[in-house]
């Protein structure tokens, strides 16, 4: 099972559906509460807070979200070809000070998978690949603001993450284990006040022991974990937000076939799935066309990056712009403009 043997926008939306109610199931054991305790007791000690521990009450709530987010939220699979587009535009995003509002997501609750999965590197050399995101719009905590509370997750039968490779042959030793362990390994949770200037990670200073570095796959998307203060399960999620409402991208909810609609009935999850994927602006040119069009010089390449705007009351809010080729007047040439390069 798995994304990696789907290609298909209906097979997508089936494997979504299985996924969702096998997380959804998993919740109901004890086995998330033992492994978020223990990810969670090592974070903070890499983190130099040797002994902290966290309640059994904070585990209860995290595993609330866990379960609740998986079962209620809206299935979102992203298609390989949109996939270097997010991961471009996560990879230096920064939202310290940047007030986001309560309409930001496209949905107060959802989860989304990356057939395709991103991968991040922390200071040791480590990486993890980041398979799945889920995100919900929580209550307030206290006297404060509610929040978007946002979680990476690590897709277990990734073949190419070195960490779920040595997971994996651990369990195939001791088969006992694999109850306690689920389609999608929790990875970090992160919250983001709703109206209130967002407050940067400030990372720690101290060196990392020295190991060996991990390779990250050929052709794979690495976002480094310290390159800005703002945490990788945060920056895949808001460039997912951002991008899937421009005309970018397009959405289409294909078809669920019938076992999976009633599997999925049964189990109490939502499963409109919709699968995001990269628009075409126009059909390629056929070969054998008339002259090129337009002549220029391969130094007009703009890279992708963030442009903000403020929309019409004034609120601040930002648009990914995509790499593209300048043409005449600056404007960007569409796919299937034939062009003539000229270069000494």
């Amino acid at each position: 099972m798995g994304f990696q043997h789907e290609s298909t926008l209906a097979g997508y939306a089936r494997e979504a559906v299985d996924l969702k109610i096998r997380m959804t199931e998993y919740f109901s054991t004890s086995g998330f509460a033992d492994y978020a305790r223990n990810l969670l007791t090592v974070q903070l000690s890499d983190d130099n807070t040797p002994g902290l521990r966290f309640t059994d009450r904070a585990i209860a709530q995290i595993s609330h979200y866990g379960s609740t987010t998986w079962q209620l939220g809206e299935p979102y699979v992203l298609a390989p070809a949109m996939t270097a587009v997010i991961a471009a535009a996560a990879n230096t995003l920064d939202l310290t000070g940047d007030v986001l509002t309560d309409d930001i997501a496209p949905t107060d609750t959802g989860v989304l998978f990356l057939p395709e999965p991103i991968y991040q590197r922390h200071d040791d050399g480590t990486i993890h690949s980041v398979g799945a995101i889920t995100w919900t719009r929580a209550a307030p905590i206290g006297n404060g603001p509610p929040v978007w509370r946002i979680a990476a997750w690590a897709d277990l039968n990734d073949p190419h993450d070195p960490t779920l490779a040595a997971i994996r042959q651990h369990v195939a030793q001791q088969p006992a284990l694999a109850t306690a362990l689920s389609p999608y390994l929790f990875l970090d949770l992160d919250q983001l006040p709703i109206g209130a200037p967002v407050q940067g990670v400030a990372w720690s200073d101290t060196p990392e022991p020295e190991q060996d570095w991990q390779n990250a796959p050929d052709g794979r998307y690495v976002l480094e974990t310290t390159s800005t203060p703002t945490k990788v399960c945060v920056r895949i999620a808001y460039a997912f937000w951002r991008i899937s409402a421009q005309p970018l991208a397009t959405l289409a909810q294909p078809p669920l076939e019938r076992p999976a609609r009633r599997r999925a009935n049964r189990a109490s999850i939502v499963h409109n799935t919709r699968v995001v994927m990269l628009r075409r602006t126009s059909q390629a040119a056929d070969r054998g066309d008339d002259d090129a069009k337009w002549h220029y010089r391969v130094r007009f390449a703009v890279r992708g990056h963030w442009r903000r705007l403020h929309d019409k009351d004034g609120r601040p809010y930002r648009i990914w712009i995509n790499a593209y080729i300048k043409g005449p007047d600056g404007a960007p040439l569409l796919h299937g403009e034939k062009v003539a390069v000229l270069a000494r």
